[in-house]
């Protein structure tokens, strides 16, 4: 898929982390798989002082650090980056941004000014940097297309998501905004879609009659590295839950769309979030579990707890995991429970959907059949597994737990897009589909404003040593039901070694 519109793409943030790890390498690769326009360019602005030389040797430095890049390749798109120091709180050096995109527009003979805003920055300027773009008419499509993408997290809580929509919504429209989820740019994602709507093997089994519960799991080996300072103020709850893993769930449990465009997908997903079962005090007391990794020794390692890393408080009441039943109320769902955890410092990184589908009532088989379930893999060995019952080799009908397995590494042919190279190609083509809208962000933050509140109860969180799946009572909200959590590996075929 190739870019029609010539374009600049203008980062705020440009000397920052996310760009040089993420943003930069993205854009390389689609122009190296020619997937960009003939005509672009790139402009960095942050406060850090560069000129375009200078800029475009630090993002070749780590482009040749980060990726296998190709000299000449490297050096033509290295000349498509551009640079522009200014303070991005003072609305008054806008004007020098509005004088370099008219020189860009020059040097590269455009006619319209089509122009993507990536706001790669701390929240504290989502708010700032659309009202001085407005202020200097840099949102005004009179003359080309102009689109805003917004990182995570947007909003802190319910009250400060709704007040930034309000901010926003002053300057720019709701189809100029784009909030990413690079989750929702995973292959894997998408996938889940496909699988449920194009094979009618699996949707009329998609509802309450045929399928008992659901789980979803996002893991992390890591913990909270570098981020301490950050991520105390933030997480599990806000990192994770509120975004990746409910937008996850949203497209586990949507209705068809009518068309596969931008408005019918985001319809199906805002409906779906709309529909879950609000929390009661009951539900917070006996379904949700928050807890925090202690120290222990994992594969040889010593791990410390989470309040011994770097810039977190020594009385952290901050959960690094959580574990929720939840359920949608609607047609097809009314009744199935969803267990959802995320947590770090567990025992491998994985991302999955379990779908577990109802035992047979055939009295004959029932006792020993195993259970039939889908697992959609979303990283890392990307893939799906069939679990189901054969018959066992030999007299009588005894029943053997069996898998059918595919994995996107077989697709040897197929050249798999990042997240970020996705997202971006389809903001700039203007493809809002795998976009958050605000009616969608709203509902996430509405179903989990109580659990924020709950937070600060003193009881509401338990301990867990790292390298294991969470604490106990996780375990027991499952036992309750008699379920249990899957554990997964790293690789999703079964394996006689596990991380554990």
């Amino acid at each position: 898929m190739t870019i029609s519109d010539n374009n600049t793409i203008v980062i705020f943030g440009a000397s920052g982390d996310l760009t040089y790890r993420k943003l930069i390498p993205a854009l390389y690769h689609l122009y190296a798989s020619n997937q960009l326009p003939s005509t672009f360019s790139i402009l960095g602005v942050s406060r850090t002082q560069y000129d375009d030389e200078s800029y475009r040797e630090k993002m070749k430095q780590s482009l040749r650090e980060l990726e296998k890049t190709e000299p000449e390749i490297l050096d033509a798109f290295c000349h498509h980056l551009h640079y522009q120091a200014l303070n991005t709180s003072d609305v008054d050096e806008y004007s020098k941004l509005v004088c370099k995109l008219d020189q860009l527009a020059d040097k590269y003979q455009l006619e319209q000014q089509n122009t993507l805003f990536y706001l790669a920055t701390p929240p504290s300027l989502y708010g700032v940097i659309p009202s001085c773009l407005a202020a200097h008419g840099l949102n005004d499509e009179s003359n080309g297309w102009k689109r805003l993408i917004i990182e995570k997290p947007f909003g802190y809580d319910l009250a400060s998501a709704l007040e930034l929509g309000k901010q926003i919504h002053q300057y720019f429209e709701e189809h100029q905004i784009y909030r990413i989820d690079h989750y929702l740019g995973k292959e894997t994602v998408q996938n889940l879609l496909v699988l449920r709507f194009s094979n009618v093997m699996f949707e009329p089994l998609w509802n309450r009659n045929f399928i008992d519960y659901v789980e979803i799991t996002g893991s992390e080996f890591l913990g909270v590295e570098e981020r301490g300072g950050y991520y105390d103020g933030s997480g599990a709850m806000r990192d994770m839950f509120q975004n990746h893993l409910l937008q996850v769930l949203a497209m586990v449990g949507m209705e068809s769309p009518s068309a596969i465009n931008a408005d019918s997908m985001r319809d199906e997903i805002a409906k779906v979030l709309q529909s879950l079962q609000p929390l009661t005090e009951q539900d917070l007391r006996n379904n949700l579990v928050l807890g925090q990794y202690t120290e222990s020794e994992v594969r040889g390692q010593f791990l410390p707890s989470y309040r011994d890393e770097q810039g977190v408080a020594d009385d952290s009441r901050t959960e690094t995991y959580v574990g929720l039943k939840m359920f949608i109320n609607n047609w097809r769902w009314n009744g199935v429970p969803f267990y959802v955890r995320t947590g770090k410092r567990l025992p491998t990184r994985v991302t999955e959907v379990v779908v577990h589908f109802k035992k047979t009532p055939h009295p004959a088989f029932a006792e020993n059949a195993p259970e039939n379930k889908l697992v959609i893999r979303i990283q890392p060995d990307e893939g799906i597994q069939m679990r189901f019952g054969l018959k066992e080799p030999g007299s009588g009908f005894n029943v053997k737990d069996v898998s059918m397995d595919f994995h996107y590494q077989s697709l040897a042919e197929t050249q798999m897009l990042t997240a970020y190279e996705r997202l971006l190609l389809d903001a700039l083509n203007g493809d809002a589909t795998l976009f958050a809208r605000s009616d969608a962000v709203n509902a996430c933050w509405k179903f989990v404003q109580p659990i924020l509140d709950f937070k600060q109860d003193p009881q509401a969180l338990f301990g867990y040593a790292c390298g294991t799946w969470g604490p106990k009572e996780a375990d027991q909200l499952l036992e309750r039901d008699n379920r249990k959590w899957r554990f997964p590996c790293k690789n999703l075929t079964d394996t006689d070694y596990c991380e554990l």
